[in-house]
């Protein structure tokens, strides 16, 4: 399954939640260096949705806020957690 997300660098905190322009909201504390922000965001989106690291991948977007990142989970079980992600 493919999720579009938004990453906030720079953040105070990390955090999973929210919309920006129907993309799932991740703030992270790195900053966007050297794929920092990046990697945080994957690390972060997979703690949120309970699945390993390796379990989700970036496919686009790796020098823009805006990404594509493939979930290898099941389906329907991911879908819920994400529509309870984004209306947090």
């Amino acid at each position: 399954m493919r999720v579009a997300i938004r990453v906030r660098p720079g953040s105070s905190r990390t955090v999973v939640g929210g919309t920006h322009a129907d993309r799932l909201v991740v703030a992270v504390s790195a900053r966007a260096v050297d794929g920092a922000a990046t990697q945080a965001a994957l690390d972060a989106l997979a703690r949120a949705l309970g699945l390993r690291p390796r379990q989700v991948r970036l496919v686009s977007g790796a020098t823009s806020r805006d990404k594509l990142v493939e979930v290898d989970a099941d389906e329907a079980e991911v879908a819920a957690r994400l529509a309870a992600l984004r209306s947090a």
